[in-house]
């Protein structure tokens, strides 16, 4: 049950768009190619590893300078059989240590009918600020939009 992180490679990104289908299959999952967008816009990628490939990746942008910056949560994903094996709090953690850098808040939506994230979100310090009707397309399922306040790295540790 060994993993690790590392920033997401290129070579990567059809497994994403892989686990993209199988994670949201009544939306429309990323393909390879907006992968490959967010990568050649500079986003902070990060990929989680095990002896037998991907079985994770996350995404944040942040804008602004340190100090005036504003991240967000652009997708966290896990392979459904390494759910609940700390994978996706590890990504997410790697993605707040890079906004907190920053000292950037963070925004994120999330469906509202997705328990196990809210839960993460909000135990990482998250609370709803937003509702969004038929947010994912083409399911029309809803999503909260979550932030979490600034922090300098001294406040995240």
């Amino acid at each position: 049950m060994t993993f690790r992180l590392a920033p997401l490679r290129r070579t990567d990104l059809a497994r994403c768009a892989e686990l993209e289908t199988i994670l949201f299959p009544g939306d429309d999952p990323w393909r390879e190619s907006a992968f490959l967008a967010e990568l050649t816009a500079g986003h902070h990628y990060v990929g989680a590893y095990t002896d037998g490939g991907l079985v994770g990746y996350a995404g944040l942008s942040v804008r602004g300078r340190p100090g005036d910056a504003e991240a967000s949560v652009h997708t966290i994903g896990v392979d459904p059989a390494w759910q609940g094996k700390g994978i996706g709090r590890a990504l997410l953690e790697a993605l707040l240590a890079r906004a907190d850098e920053s000292a950037a808040p963070v925004y994120l939506e999330v469906r509202t009918d997705n328990a196990a994230a809210i839960g993460l979100y909000e135990a990482h310090g998250f609370t709803r600020i937003g509702f969004r009707r038929r947010y994912y397309w083409p399911s029309g399922a809803d999503a909260y939009t979550m932030a979490r306040p600034a922090r300098v790295a001294e406040e995240a540790t």
